[in-house]
């Protein structure tokens, strides 16, 4: 299973006033470190922290991740 799983959490932090990585955290349960590694790339979240993100931003998941296969 070669892929890649990218997300658009940045863009959607700015569009939802600017929240930063530590309040995004906040709201769904991890560190501001883990924000910064599943915005970069470097982590990928588990389900239930994916859809909570999702959640955050009243967005369907796969506006927030996106799946290259």
């Amino acid at each position: 299973m070669n892929g890649s799983l990218s997300n658009n959490i940045r863009l959607q932090r700015f569009m939802h006033g600017e929240m930063t990585q530590a309040e995004l955290g906040q709201r769904v349960g991890v560190t501001r470190q883990t924000i910064a590694a599943i915005e970069a790339g470097k982590y990928s979240p588990s389900l239930e922290v994916a859809f909570k993100i999702a959640a955050e931003f009243k967005l369907p998941l796969e506006e927030v991740f996106q799946w290259q296969g």
